[in-house]
């Protein structure tokens, strides 16, 4: 019984990570609460999508990050944009 009560919280700790870190609440309390520490260890580590670049669909204004190819709400297939030109190099003073 205070295995489960165990998980549980750490279930719930997990899964409120993961939320916070724009994921799945209900993935992340499961992957926390079946291995209680390795899981919570997991959600804390995992990667935060919010600091990755974003991009606006053209067709219905959904923010997606600029890795997808394919907007998630309407289908628009996006187009990489081209990388940004290097700042031109001013010569030193003397």
């Amino acid at each position: 019984m205070a295995f489960v009560v165990i998980a549980f919280f750490f279930g719930l700790a997990g899964g409120v990570i993961g939320k916070i870190k724009g994921s799945s609440f209900f993935l992340w309390f499961l992957l926390a609460a079946i291995p209680p520490f390795i899981g919570l260890l997991a959600a804390i580590f995992y990667r935060n999508e919010y600091d990755e670049p974003h991009r606006r669909c053209p067709t219905c204004r959904k923010i997606v990050p600029m890795y997808d190819a394919l907007c998630t709400r309407c289908g628009t297939e996006l187009e990489f944009p081209p990388p940004p030109a290097p700042a031109p190099v001013e010569p030193a003073a003397h």
